[in-house]
């Protein structure tokens, strides 16, 4: 009767803990209790506890970059410091000072740090990314110039002439047709290569500034770079609302004016936090389901990403799984390489931000040993797990 009465009760158990959504779970769990024996108390306010703490989180603020997505940043923040300055502004911000692997990943936290220490430090607000360095309050300057626009597409307008007093290699031209509002960069001279980094940032910087200025992240029709596609082309899905393309003639951003509501009425203060958060606000603007491959990485943190697969994704997302792998691959990735992603930040976030012991947070991730864990996360990051530890 009482092995009887704890099936019951281990079943009821069972559906409380499975069905609450963003629970990170233990295998131990997932089996259906071999031993007919009752969850333990300590498992279950343990997945609750956890359940609570990611909950201030997201697909987003959970997401890493490659080390390749960064690193002509790093190569351009080399030509405004010493040996000596960069090796501290890189350990700071928790970033190691040798070499990165391809494969390393960086943290949202590292590369807000990154900028937020090596802008004033260098005395360039875009840290070698241009010919001419961009002196410290520019960005200040340019915040309160757009806060006056009457509407988004004067904010861009504003946006291209502040750029063309203080760029030497490139111009911002703005191209007004009936369906697109286009925002290129065009070089002074044929032989200026685009700093792919510099690129990017400035492009994200336009966009990132409609958002905040209209109070909610701005749609995007288009961004082309002319540069060839990098090995880290699935990065940018992290920063741009919609597909990227790559090998175009100018790198620019296109809009859809009919789209753009009005500016919403920002304060100074309102202003000052959004400098003070930079670039965290204008480079990860909160978009959520831009890409197949981030709208997967949103349904997996808030199922059960450990148990589901991709028939699960396909049907969420209102698809035949065939019709989203296909999307997937021409987005360069697969269903398995976003799962193992997902794990991977969690762990990161566990790592540098929890108190549990690896060993913990290799068990809450699915590895039956810790052993395993090591090996995946040098696999995933080319880093050991303990290096995180912040």
């Amino acid at each position: 009767m009482l092995d009887a009465e704890h099936q019951i009760l281990n079943r009821r158990l069972i559906r409380h803990v499975w069905l609450p959504r963003k629970i990170m779970a233990s295998r131990h769990l997932l089996i259906a209790n071999l031993s007919d024996k009752l969850i333990s108390c300590q498992d279950y306010i343990r997945l609750r506890q956890i359940e609570v703490s990611m909950a201030g989180y997201d697909p987003i603020t959970l997401t890493t970059v490659s080390s390749g997505f960064i690193q002509d940043w790093l190569e351009a923040l080399e030509g405004r410091c010493t040996a000596q300055e960069m090796g501290s502004l890189l350990a700071r911000s928790g970033l190691q000072s040798g070499p990165m692997a391809a494969r390393q990943r960086v943290t949202l936290n590292e590369f807000a740090k990154l900028y937020q220490l090596a802008a004033p430090e260098t005395q360039d607000e875009m840290m070698g990314l241009w010919s001419r360095p961009i002196r410290p309050r520019a960005l200040q300057h340019l915040v309160t110039v757009l806060r006056e626009a009457g509407s988004l597409t004067s904010a861009l307008y504003r946006f291209s002439t502040f750029w063309n007093l203080l760029l030497d290699d490139f111009r911002l031209e703005l191209r007004s047709g009936p369906e697109t509002l286009e925002l290129a960069l065009v070089p002074y001279a044929p032989a200026i290569r685009p700093q792919r980094f510099g690129h990017m940032l400035i492009l994200k910087l336009a966009h990132g500034l409609l958002s905040w200025l209209s109070g909610s992240e701005t749609p995007v029709k288009a961004v082309h770079f002319a540069f060839t596609r990098p090995d880290f082309a699935a990065d940018y899905a992290v920063v741009f609302p919609c597909p990227v393309r790559f090998d175009a003639q100018q790198t620019s951003i296109c809009f859809d004016p009919k789209l753009f509501p009005r500016p919403m009425s920002r304060s100074s203060a309102e202003a000052s936090d959004f400098l003070e958060r930079a670039p965290i606000d204008w480079i990860f603007t909160g978009s959520r389901v831009h890409t197949n491959s981030l709208q997967v990485r949103a349904f997996l943190y808030g199922a059960n990403w450990h148990i589901c697969q991709l028939p699960d994704a396909a049907h969420a997302l209102k698809m035949t799984p065939r019709t989203l792998n296909r999307r997937l691959k021409e987005e360069g990735t697969s269903f398995q390489d976003i799962k193992d992603a997902l794990r991977r930040d969690i762990a990161i976030r566990a790592l540098q931000h929890g108190t549990d012991s690896i060993e913990q947070i290799a068990f809450d991730n699915g590895f039956s040993a810790t052993s395993n864990f090591h090996r995946a996360f040098r696999k995933w990051t080319n880093r050991t797990p303990g290096s995180y530890r912040m």
